[in-house]
């Protein structure tokens, strides 16, 4: 454990502060918005406001839940995986033009071991025009350079139609180049398919193809030469992620892969706003109990531990917002329970330092040596809960994920306010005239 002077203890207490204030005026932006207004419209000046909204999930926002069932029976020459995969970013890139903010598309197992495709999207208030949308078999084609005497046909991006489209396409894959083991997407036609797209790489030398997916290009290549026997290849500056993703979109508009509706869950805005309060009156109402407790059981040492609290609280919601972390029911109870775990180290380390003053040991000399036994009972007991939350996120549904993250994040940053904070300010509190008060330290005496 560091060892602080009350110097140092003293300027760390009041960055540490300085953060804390800023973090909360991002998160609870109020002041500084009116402060932003009265500013810009007296000075001319151009102070931007802050977004005072957090992410808020499918239970506290409101929205659908749908679970699909995906028939991979058809599908060839590609894993189930893969396909699935494809599928998957398809319907995320619809619900995405739908104007669902986050919204989630996982890919799940059946009792049976039968694929699903699960679907939340927040704050959706038109669910039958979402199903439809997400229902629809994706739609992919080629297009060439419009010339001077088609222009009037093309779409904005001078791009038009051809005979070529998704039906005509087997699959495309994910190889390396063997001489720079850059990523390639190639494609494998038909052999109907194969002799349209050399006639139209012949027709099209050193100009662009746009291969469209559901109406929106994927990729633009240039053709740069006669392309026979039903096999082509993507070239680029790709990452593999990248490389991955273009083959996924041309999967999807390539394989059959029907999906079939087989639940739907509705959450009323009204609903999920009603959990929303009155998880924000049970927190409050809990803080303020604890905030009680702690300055009647432990006096001063009580309010240093709330000021450490304020502190995590301030920084962690921040944090949240920054990231941003999509806040569900599940996931504020992960908050809460790292609220509870930071207050739990306070107490234990409060209890540390009575353990050192009955033995007879000096106010500074107790801090020190009260944080060192502390330390390790912390320091052990969180880990065990983070790597707890870790399995959590690995294994579990977006909810159980929701809880993991924050409560890992919580716990991480309780750790720096019940450690780190609290015993800068009482290492400054020992070595002031608050040092020789029998009455504020006397829960500790």
């Amino acid at each position: 454990m560091f060892k602080f002077s009350s110097q140092n203890a003293f300027w760390l207490v009041i960055v540490i502060l300085i953060i804390a204030f800023m973090s909360g005026n991002i998160v609870y932006p109020n002041v500084w918005n009116k402060v932003a207004n009265w500013a810009n419209n007296k000075y001319d000046f151009s102070l931007r406001k802050i977004n005072s909204k957090f992410h808020l999930g499918l239970d506290l926002q409101g929205g659908a839940h749908l679970v699909y069932k995906a028939d991979t029976s058809k599908v060839q020459g590609i894993s189930s995986k893969e396909a699935l995969e494809s599928v998957r970013a398809v319907i995320e890139r619809r619900v995405n033009l739908f104007g669902v903010a986050e919204p989630i598309v996982q890919i799940s197992e059946g009792l049976n071991k039968e694929p699903r495709l699960i679907v939340e999207l927040a704050g959706v208030s038109n669910i039958k025009q979402a199903i439809s949308m997400i229902g629809q078999t994706p739609f992919l084609e080629f297009k060439k350079e419009a010339n001077e005497n088609e222009i009037e046909q093309a779409d904005p991006l001078g791009f038009i139609s051809t005979k070529l489209n998704g039906s005509y396409l087997k699959k495309a894959q994910l190889e390396f180049d063997q001489i720079s083991n850059i990523p390639i997407v190639t494609l494998q036609f038909n052999s109907e398919g194969g002799d349209i797209f050399a006639n139209l790489t012949k027709e099209n030398l050193g100009k662009k193809i746009a291969i469209y997916l559901d109406g929106f290009p994927v990729t633009t290549p240039v053709v740069q030469g006669i392309i026979t026997g039903g096999r082509a290849q993507i070239t680029g500056q790709f990452t593999q992620e990248e490389a991955k993703l273009l083959r996924n979109n041309l999967n999807a508009g390539a394989l059959p892969v029907p999906i079939e509706i087989i639940s739907q869950q509705t959450i009323g805005a009204s609903l999920g706003k009603n959990s929303l309060d009155k998880m924000i009156t049970a927190g409050i109402g809990g803080i303020i109990v604890l905030i009680v407790f702690m300055i009647l059981y432990y006096r001063l040492p009580g309010i240093v531990g709330i000021i450490s609290l304020a502190v995590y609280i301030a920084i962690i919601l921040f944090i949240y917002k920054l990231i941003p972390i999509t806040l569900t029911l599940s996931g504020i109870a992960g908050f809460v329970l790292s609220l509870g775990m930071a207050i739990d180290a306070n107490v234990l380390i409060f209890e540390r330092l009575k353990e050192e003053l009955r033995a007879g040991r000096g106010l500074e000399g107790s801090i020190q040596e009260g944080f060192i036994r502390a330390w390790s009972s912390i320091r052990i007991g969180n880990i065990s809960t983070i790597l707890t939350t870790l399995i959590l996120y690995t294994i579990g549904t977006s909810f159980v994920q929701g809880f993991a993250l924050t409560l890992g994040i919580g716990i991480l940053f309780s750790m720096f306010a019940s450690v780190f904070v609290t015993r800068l300010i009482l290492t400054i509190l020992s070595n002031t005239k608050f040092k020789k008060n029998k009455f504020i330290w006397k829960s500790l005496i």
